[in-house]
């Protein structure tokens, strides 16, 4: 092998990113032995004989593609990033001299970064629950990461997809760059966003729900293909819609709503008391025992509505389908621990508020067909009266329910809204 010319040719693939600073000069040559001593390091460049990764034909520009990625190291949960790019750059000018040590001591300081800088892209956030085996984080050994490395066919374009991580995560990070260099430093709250935005698969079909934003994206194949407003949790400890990951595997058309235990306690047992049994008829509301099995419709007349209030006595309620229903005319079911969900529903003026904290913790849509149609892939239409149809989805959708007080604004500006949760300095002092 050329040493020489391969030196010249990492050597112009780094100079457009960087200029040699006096701190950079002085850089100690010597590699830190964290990141190029791990075993999986050294048995992946023994596999190749000792051949470079990052400076070769398959690999031309890769190295100034990681380089620049490490440079914004810090929003990427990599704060040692920066560091790693100017000792790479300091070991390169030992390599302008034709140092052939010095052009692998590079390669192998690329590798042991790209493995650590994926990794911290696969660390979950602080605060997200995982409801379902099909959205539960991975984090890959070191091996995997540089065996996917060294079979793409550009590894270039391979670092660039990789650190994209997801739409909504490139947009937001690149506001928080450019007001970062804007500004001199960054706002930790950009952080804090980040770090939930980066909980989200790169590619397949998935929804997110920013409850902090009150925002539904619908994304497919790493694009943002339609979004809607929605409302979300109130304010309140008890009834905020938590940060949860889970798995859509089909709709219900035509639901009942099932009303909670609180709100039977809190809502209808007072209105009953106050408004007397017509309350439960019009509506179209049906009492049932506390056996979530046992489904005998009870007289309302029967029932100690004063015991309920005041939760002594406990009884089921549930809404007939209708105009009226609470769910609308389409509700999207999950898996999780508290029974949130996605509906739809009749009280459509409430999404010209800018304010949309103001459900006992489920989420409704502002258009539940448009979403329905685009999970199920058809018209989101009843065959029949009958209540409760479940319609499986053509194949399970990923759901994300995060939060993101950091936004992108319409000229691509970072901006942020109300921390209405109070979750951010909870983060921000995890992420310290």
């Amino acid at each position: 092998m050329n040493v020489r010319l391969l030196a010249s040719a990492a050597c112009a693939a780094l100079t457009v990113l960087f200029v040699p600073s006096p701190a950079a000069r002085a850089a100690p040559a010597a590699l830190s032995q964290d990141l190029t001593g791990p075993r999986a390091v050294s048995d992946f460049y023994a596999s190749r004989g000792g051949a470079p990764l990052w400076f070769n034909a398959a690999g031309s520009g890769a190295a100034s593609a990681l380089i620049d990625v490490l440079r914004r190291g810090q929003l990427d949960n990599f704060p040692a990033g920066p560091a790693l790019a100017a000792q790479a750059q300091a070991l390169l000018q030992r390599a302008q001299t034709g140092d052939a040590a010095a052009i692998n001591a590079t390669d192998r300081l690329l590798s042991g970064a790209w493995v650590q800088y994926v990794q911290a892209l696969q660390t979950p956030p602080a605060g997200m629950s995982y409801a379902d085996a099909w959205v539960m984080p991975r984090r890959d050994s070191a091996a995997s990461i540089l065996a996917r490395a060294a079979a793409a066919p550009s590894l270039a374009a391979h670092v660039r997809k990789v650190s994209a991580v997801n739409p909504i995560y490139a947009q937001l990070r690149e506001a928080a760059w450019q007001s970062m260099q804007a500004n001199g430093q960054l706002d930790p709250r950009a952080l804090a966003s980040l770090d939930r935005a980066r909980d989200v698969p790169p590619q397949g079909k998935f929804v997110i729900v920013d409850t902090a934003g009150a925002r539904l994206y619908m994304i497919d194949d790493g694009r943002i293909v339609d979004s809607m407003k929605v409302i979300v949790g109130r304010n309140d400890p008890s009834t905020q819609t938590p940060m949860l990951a889970s798995t859509i595997y089909y709709a219900t058309l035509n639901p009942y709503w099932h009303v909670s235990a609180d709100m039977v306690r809190e809502l209808i047992a007072p209105n009953v008391l106050n408004l007397g049994l017509s309350y439960l008829k019009t509506r179209g509301y049906q009492v049932m025992p506390t056996d979530p099995n046992d489904n005998t419709l009870l007289d309302p007349a029967k029932i100690n509505w004063r015991a309920v209030a005041a939760g002594r006595e406990t009884v089921r309620v549930r809404q007939l389908p209708g105009p009226a229903n609470s769910m609308g005319r389409l509700k999207i079911p999950f898996p999780n621990a508290t029974d949130i969900y996605l509906h739809d529903t009749p009280s459509k003026a409430l999404f010209n508020q800018d304010d949309r904290s103001l459900s006992h913790g489920c989420i409704r849509l502002e258009d539940a067909e448009r979403l329905g149609r685009w999970l199920m892939g058809r018209e989101p239409e009843i065959t029949s009266r009958e209540p409760e149809q479940n319609v499986l989805l053509p194949s399970p959708v990923p759901i994300y329910l995060t939060y993101l007080t950091a936004q992108v604004d319409g000229g691509g500006r970072l901006s942020f809204v109300d921390d209405r949760y109070r979750r951010d300095a909870q983060s921000v002092a995890s992420l310290r």
